[in-house]
């Protein structure tokens, strides 16, 4: 008599369990191939990041309100010194937030002020970390009038001026929206269209919100296709040119495909790279560190 072939319920319940044994081994390798895969790593803590902000005993940060007539609303900005600094003289490394963020998430959520203490403490380039609000116009011009960019220059910048920052040498850096922004920022300042003064220096983007097409882009980051050509595709020319450049992005970010793309179309390869880590507050914390180093090297450079 013939064996009996097993049920096909049993067949696919045993070949789940090959596959969730074998997570560690083999789906790892592209974890996005599944919508379902990065979650189930995330809940079970594999190749995960989630930084602690260190307790350096920080200063600040100091924040002020200016009416903007760039973005035709109230804008918060803020900064701080390391320990014992104040201002004046200070380089600057501006960050810029992330979607549905404001000036105030550098420090509450990522604790710039706290790795900027230890990283003075520890030998590190002093410089100051500023901040300011960008709203959800992903860093750029909008047909509503919203125009982030000219808020940078021709309003923030003649306030750090005002305070005594150093000018003449800056850097930036982001994290998710607004890594894609000093992304931007690198190649509109390279390319002389963004034009605060001073020379632009060093550019760090950790989850930089990349798209591939106006079709995937996220509701309301462009107004179109045209405004996506001609802010949003980064890719096809990132136009970095001596800036000292930190990309980075976590396996199971759901930019990482686009990530890895726009560190291929650099030339020369960016530091930073694809490891571990998802679009979490956790991993944007672990790269705060390599941010200024990068930015204190330029600086002094």
């Amino acid at each position: 008599m013939p064996r009996p072939r097993p049920r096909r319920r049993a067949v696919l319940a045993g070949a789940g369990a090959v596959v969730l044994a074998g997570a560690g081994a083999l789906a790892l390798e592209d974890p996005l191939r599944s919508s379902l895969l990065p979650a189930v790593r995330r809940r079970l803590g594999v190749g995960q990041v989630d930084a602690a902000v260190p307790d350096a005993g920080a200063t600040g940060p100091v924040f002020a309100t200016f009416a903007s007539a760039a973005r035709g609303r109230d804008v918060t900005w803020g900064w701080a010194a390391p320990p014992g600094h104040d201002p004046s003289g200070l380089p600057v490394l501006l960050t810029l937030h992330g979607r549905a963020a404001d000036a105030r998430a550098a420090f509450t959520q990522l604790g710039v002020h706290e790795f900027l203490a230890a990283h003075v403490a520890a030998g590190g380039t002093p410089l100051a970390v500023v901040s300011v609000d960008g709203g959800s116009a992903y860093w750029h011009p909008r047909t509503d009038g919203d125009d982030p960019l000219a808020m940078l220059s021709g309003e923030l910048w003649p306030r750090l001026s005002a305070a005594g920052f150093d000018l003449s040498r800056w850097a930036v850096a982001g994290w998710s929206m607004g890594g894609f922004g000093a992304l931007l920022l690198t190649r509109e300042t390279v390319a002389g269209r963004f034009a605060p003064g001073g020379t632009l220096v060093a550019a760090a983007a950790g989850s930089p919100a990349l798209f591939a097409s106006p079709g995937a882009t996220s509701p309301g980051s462009f107004d179109g296709p045209g405004d996506w050509h001609r802010y949003g595709d980064l890719v096809t020319d990132p136009g970095t040119g001596d800036v000292a450049l930190s990309v980075s992005c976590g396996r199971d970010d759901p930019f990482r495909e686009q990530t890895q793309r726009y560190r291929d179309a650099c030339r020369p390869a960016p530091a930073g790279g694809i490891g571990d880590g998802a679009h979490t507050t956790g991993y944007w914390r672990s790269l705060v560190p390599g941010w200024l180093q990068l930015a204190g090297a330029g600086l002094t450079t």
